[in-house]
């Protein structure tokens, strides 16, 4: 039963077009079905200010789990008290309320409660996890080793390392995506400190030999940490099993709250860092500042949450990616899936339409939340260096549109999307000389083009 916290927020729910059903489930968007998209000419009716597109931008962020804001409301109205606070019953309870979200995180990756530090998010658990280890082990170690597709806050933190005098090597991936692990192992030296790769790739979903990476790191006396954001709660994760030593994790990537993540920092073999929070003290010294208990409550919740319920999300999301790709493939020609088959987790979908433009299909595609890549990057024009390091030719790169697929997407609002995707690049290839010009057999990569 939904507290009278949530109760209020219903209406507001309805509104954004969710319904109460498993939980509550962004469907009946009964109101897209009638519209036509036969006619590739008729501009799209501007949305009505109470309507709400559908989203397929789970990469980016997921939306709060109703069990989860039923959980943190408690601690938000009544249960105020500092975590930190040894002296009275209000400090007793949310500590005890944070005692139980670290546990529930480390349960979800296979760690000890200790081992769990509460940051802001994965971004400052990133900056924390390879700023922290690098300068610590500076005086003996002076390599770190991580790739070319990583987050944007993992490449500009090693940058920031390179201006410190520490040197690192940015693996190149193969055409699906992944690290070369024989190249890895040639790579790391006796002053490497770390391996920082990501477990799940954030545009093109791609998932890296986590386990196989670790046991390297672990061979050569390395740290290894890994960027989990896309995977916590997504695919099984074992610190333990996979030798990790370092995680990043992300609150609002696995419906639970924004403003909170976690770093998994391993006690035995110990890892040592240098914090870049510093102050009262808390979290085992590594990062100072008030624990937000609503928050870390919250997150605690999704993390549980997550676990209970990872064969059933991993399952429903599967059929929706292969309702999607396979509906949008039998409609629309010369569509690319980027990054490699076999190793994706199937929520994150990144395609490539040839002769149409990825923003212009983006406009079109007015009432579905789409990104064509990161969304920390996607405000540049730039092609994605993702899809760069992956071999992509820019006029791809350029032309790629990332859906992403969550717990409560539905299989009318896929239905939906590939109706709508199919007619939006067909109406844009038609106004495509590019196209017209392909149809008739001329070879594009053949044609000198003249600057005026």
């Amino acid at each position: 039963m939904l507290t009278n916290a949530l109760r209020t927020l219903a209406p507001r729910v309805r509104t954004a077009g969710l319904r109460t059903s498993r939980l509550l489930s962004t469907t009946t968007r009964t109101r897209y079905a009638a519209e036509p998209v036969a006619n590739h000419n008729k501009p799209t009716e501007a949305l009505d200010s109470n309507t709400m597109p559908i989203y397929l931008d789970a990469q980016a962020t997921t939306p709060l789990d109703p069990r989860v804001l039923d959980a943190m409301m408690p601690y938000m109205t009544e249960e105020y008290g500092n975590p930190h606070s040894r002296t009275h019953k209000y400090g007793w309870e949310t500590e005890h309320a944070v005692d139980t979200a670290r546990e529930q995180v480390a349960n979800l990756i296979g760690a000890h409660p200790k081992e769990i530090i509460f940051t802001s998010g994965a971004t400052e658990a990133n900056n924390t996890a390879i700023k922290g280890v690098a300068r610590f082990y500076k005086g003996k170690k002076n390599h770190v080793i991580t790739s070319q597709t990583e987050h944007k806050c993992v490449l500009d933190s090693c940058r920031v390392l390179q201006e410190e005098g520490i040197e690192v090597t940015y693996l190149p991936v193969d055409k699906g995506g992944r690290i070369d692990l024989d190249q890895l192992k040639r790579e790391i030296r006796p002053t490497t400190s770390l391996v920082s790769i990501m477990a799940v790739n954030n545009e093109i979903g791609v998932v890296q030999d986590i386990k196989e990476i670790g046991r390297l790191c672990r061979e050569r006396r390395v740290f290894f940490h890994t960027d989990a954001a896309q995977a916590a709660g997504k695919i099984p994760l074992d610190v333990n099993e996979m030798n990790i030593d370092l995680m990043s994790i992300s609150g609002h990537k696995l419906y639970g709250p924004k403003g909170v993540g976690a770093m998994f920092v391993r006690r035995r073999p110990r890892v040592r860092l240098e914090p870049i929070m510093t102050g009262g003290g808390q979290e085992r010294g590594l990062r100072s500042g008030t624990v937000p208990s609503p928050l870390v409550v919250g997150m605690g919740a999704a993390a549980a949450l997550a676990q209970r319920e990872a064969a059933y999300d991993y399952a429903h999301i599967s059929s929706l990616a292969c309702r999607l790709i396979d509906g949008i493939q039998s409609r629309v020609s010369h569509v690319v899936r980027n990054g490699n088959p076999n190793h994706m987790y199937p929520g994150c979908v990144n395609l490539s339409f040839s002769f149409v433009e990825g923003e212009s299909l983006l406009m079109a595609l007015k009432n579905v939340a789409l990104s064509s890549g990161s969304a920390c990057t996607s405000a540049s024009l730039e092609p994605s260096y993702v899809l760069r390091a992956l071999g992509a030719e820019d006029d791809m790169a350029h032309s790629s549109i990332r859906f992403g697929l969550g717990r409560f997407t539905t299989e009318s609002e896929v239905d939906y999307v590939v109706q709508n995707v199919a007619a939006h690049v067909e109406r844009l290839r038609e106004m495509s000389p590019l196209w017209e010009m392909f149809q008739e057999g001329i070879d594009l990569k053949s044609i000198e083009w003249s600057q005026h």
